[in-house]
């Protein structure tokens, strides 16, 4: 693994992406909504996620308890 790759691995972002089960569930209830809302967005650069492009997509915006559910089940599936 070149330094590159070992600096990237420690953005916490991906560090998320290590979490499984209570330790996931944990840590995202840590974070705040729109702190989910910009991993989501960062992790699904084609996602509606942000407020402003929901409310024009789903005329809503997404919840914290959605948002920890869509990274959960991005991470599983991942």
């Amino acid at each position: 693994m070149n330094k590159t790759d070992e600096e990237k691995l420690k953005h916490p972002y991906y560090k998320l992406m290590e979490l499984r089960g209570d330790a996931l569930e944990t840590e995202l209830n840590s974070w705040d909504r729109l702190d989910l809302i910009e991993w989501l967005s960062w992790n699904d650069r084609n996602g509606v996620y942000r407020d402003e492009e929901s409310l024009e997509e789903f005329g809503n915006v997404c919840s914290k308890e959605e948002a920890i559910e869509i990274i959960t089940r991005q991470i599983i599936q991942a």
